[in-house]
């Protein structure tokens, strides 16, 4: 980790639409997305989505929505991968590369 202040605050303090795009997992495999964060936030309840190499996950009020999967991907798997249960949206897609 980097010491020191950036500049994402400025980003979304008065963004209307905050998407993540980071690794879905850790080098040794574990989760990234969390039921709490264990780093300082730059911002709460900010996040709009979250796109990941695997899936892209909607963050609604009532939870995070599984909207889309990369090829070759199931839900299944993105849920191993990710600590919060994720709702998957009835119609979710394959993600076109």
């Amino acid at each position: 980790m980097i010491k020191g202040m950036g500049g994402a605050m400025d980003l979304v303090a008065g963004a209307k639409r905050v998407v993540v795009v980071m690794d879905h997992a850790s080098k040794d495999g574990k989760p990234k997305i969390l039921n709490v964060c264990s780093l300082p936030l730059t911002g709460k309840r900010c996040v709009s989505a979250i796109c990941t190499d695997l899936a892209w996950i909607d963050v609604t009020p009532s939870g995070l929505v599984l909207r889309e999967l990369a090829p070759g991907v199931t839900a299944e798997q993105v849920q191993a991968l990710t600590e919060p249960r994720l709702t998957v949206a009835p119609d979710v897609k394959t993600m076109e590369i």
